[in-house]
């Protein structure tokens, strides 16, 4: 196999969705000439994924519209796009994946995008129930919007106070759905935010109708004739119409961990996206890697991180030096408001709330370790979200103090 030229042969990706079909095009970009293989279950040509909890669920939004690239754009790459088609094997010592027909193909180069699933918590009932549903993919969605036949005389139960969980409670109530959400923790966003932003998101759905209860385990789901009893373990019952659960992901490691390669939390990759068989690379949601900044390894799921290590990948198969190193960032859209999250608050000490004096629906919160920034949540706020992106990835020790004065315009901490 050469580096450049026609006996590059072929590259296969498992997976579409953005690290996939990312990496694919990156390729090409990168000078890769061999056959490009881009395979993925969803028979529907790739799509965007974070309109699926918010638009797509409230609109008559089409997700046809929101497509990454053109049907024409993969021929015009020449990469081959084989939808509705699962892989079940990957054998690394003759370098081929199985697909679940019987069909082999070989590869000289694999990329694993295997992503993840929704969890399913083990709720003894659920799976008698009626109208119960997760989110992760179009299909999901057109089930859910499909049931709501008449909003404002349905009531909806989200398990799961997270970002997702959230995100579907906005969308249904523009809707006019009755919803309610059942956070197991204490409060709303418990594992990724300061109380300070979960109070402001908490605040903010129950001022359009949402009811909250936190600190609720789900332990049972009775099924009645007309609807659903959602059944929590401090004897609190709440009737459902429709459920819709959202307490985490399931990553997709059955392939990689067969395949013998080294897991951890997902796949576990090097700074240029390698596996532990330096033919197969892994990127976005089911990868495992080390991020400078933070010095741990991270696995992360957004679209920031499937594209940038989709980059990486494709400058690595082409044979050039490429290092993963970017500060992670993240966003959510809930009703009129715009959260954008730079950097990782995990293991922080201190979270400083800034309110700024010429909008008071700007808000930020700055977390720290002792002098270092780790990460910043702008809300409504992206002069915040651009500073404070630039500032933790130069180590920029700030005055708090003056950061908690309105009076103080960002702009002067530099």
């Amino acid at each position: 196999m050469k580096d450049n030229g026609k006996e590059q042969g072929t590259c296969v990706v498992i997976g579409a969705s953005h690290a996939g079909v990312n990496v694919a095009f990156a390729l090409r970009k990168e000078g890769w000439e061999g056959e490009i293989v881009l395979y993925d279950a969803d028979p529907r040509l790739p799509y965007h994924r974070p309109p699926l909890s918010k638009t797509y669920l409230y609109s008559d939004y089409s997700i046809e519209k929101s497509s990454l690239k053109s049907a024409d754009s993969y021929d015009q790459a020449g990469i081959r796009l084989q939808l509705g088609m699962r892989i079940t094997e990957i054998d690394p010592k003759g370098r081929t994946v199985r697909l679940e027909d019987g069909t082999i193909q070989s590869y000289d180069r694999l990329v694993m995008a295997t992503g993840a699933r929704p969890l399913l918590p083990a709720i003894p009932g659920m799976d008698r129930a009626r109208q119960v549903f997760t989110l992760r993919n179009a299909n999901d969605g057109e089930q859910i919007r499909a049931a709501l036949s008449h909003p404002p005389q349905q009531q909806v139960v989200i398990i799961g106070g997270g970002y997702i969980g959230l995100e579907i409670a906005a969308s249904l109530r523009q809707l006019g759905a009755k919803v309610v959400v059942l956070e197991r923790e204490s409060r709303v966003l418990a594992r990724v935010t300061a109380p300070e932003t979960a109070q402001y998101f908490q605040t903010l759905h129950t001022d359009r109708g949402v009811a909250i209860h936190t600190g609720k385990h789900v332990n049972a789901i009775q099924k009645s004739a007309e609807r659903n009893t959602v059944i929590c373990s401090d004897g609190s019952q709440f009737p459902a119409d429709i459920i819709i659960v959202g307490v985490g992901i399931r990553v997709n490691l059955e392939l990689a961990r067969a395949a013998g390669l080294q897991t951890d939390d997902g796949i576990v990759v090097d700074p240029g996206t390698r596996t532990s068989d330096p033919h197969i690379y892994a990127i976005g949601d089911c990868s495992y890697h080390y991020n400078p900044h933070y010095d741990r390894y991270l696995r992360l799921e957004c679209v920031q991180n499937a594209v940038d290590q989709a980059k990486v990948a494709a400058a690595a198969i082409c044979g050039k030096e490429a290092i993963y190193d970017a500060i992670p960032w993240f966003w959510s859209d809930q009703y009129d408001v715009k959260l954008q999250i730079a950097g990782l608050s995990e293991g922080y000490d201190e979270a400083i709330v800034r309110r700024e004096a010429d909008d008071p629906a700007k808000l930020s919160v700055w977390y720290f370790k002792d002098e270092q920034l780790l990460a910043v949540d702008a809300i409504n706020n992206a002069r915040a979200y651009v500073l404070g992106t630039k500032w933790i990835k130069a180590g920029k020790v700030l005055d708090r103090h003056r950061l908690e004065d309105p009076g103080v315009n960002l702009k002067e901490l530099r």
